[in-house]
């Protein structure tokens, strides 16, 4: 059973309005922006049990293969926390969805032996603290997926993604940032990084300050 490690409010996060339009926009990006593709490359070969951080509204859940024993899936945010739970009763693995923010995780240390983000360090508050919470529930040598996006492009493409971090972005887009580097901080929180490519989205279509995304694998180390 999840236990908390630190007081976190049950709604960490509240943005209804970015919800409800993500939980529409996303939906169609399964085909249209290629993400149900994607979601399969990220979650393919996942064993045991894991815990995805920002779970939204668990299009994640039905790409989990049937080599993962269980998913306990974090998600601040009321409104997707419920189609959350939603779709964790159409999965074909057994899921959990638990309110929760990815800086204060309400589970136990080493209790994990995969991790998933998807999507996410671009909102959280504190990226160093989360990737050490991160940390702290896999096991040593537990495997983190990620599927992450941010800076990317030329000097113009970079300095307009700072610009909209720094006015509307964050505001319009439920605290999202455009201009976090995730593998840098993936590394920075003393994960070792395994193979990762660089994605844009859509992967066909206009490019826009939100296409330069980063699909990779990182380990906890093992301790000696």
């Amino acid at each position: 059973m999840p236990l908390r490690s630190g007081k976190v409010p049950r709604d960490a996060v509240h943005h209804p309005l970015f919800a409800r339009c993500y939980a529409r926009v996303s939906v169609s990006a399964e085909t249209r922006m290629g993400m149900g593709r994607v979601r399969e490359r990220l979650l393919g070969g996942l064993s045991g049990r894991v815990i995805e951080v920002g779970a939204g509204n668990g299009l994640n859940f039905g790409h989990y293969p049937g080599t993962v024993s269980e998913v306990v899936a974090i998600e601040p945010e009321r409104r997707l926390r419920q189609l959350a739970v939603e779709a964790a009763l159409r999965a074909e693995v057994p899921v959990d969805v638990v309110p929760g923010a990815a800086e204060a995780l309400p589970v136990k240390g080493e209790a994990f032996d995969g991790a998933v983000l998807s999507l996410v360090l671009c909102s959280v508050r504190d990226v160093p603290r989360a990737l050490g919470e991160l940390r702290r529930v896999l096991r040593p040598g537990g495997e983190l997926r990620f599927f992450e996006h941010g800076r990317g492009g030329g000097r113009m493409m970079t300095f307009s993604q700072r610009a909209l971090d720094r006015t509307v972005w964050p505001m319009l887009a439920g605290g999202c940032h455009l201009s976090r580097e995730p593998v840098r901080a993936l590394r920075d929180a003393g994960f070792e990084l395994g193979p990762y490519r660089r994605v844009l989205m859509p992967e066909q279509g206009p490019v826009l300050p939100s296409s330069y995304c980063v699909l990779g694998t990182a380990w906890r180390p093992l301790e000696t």
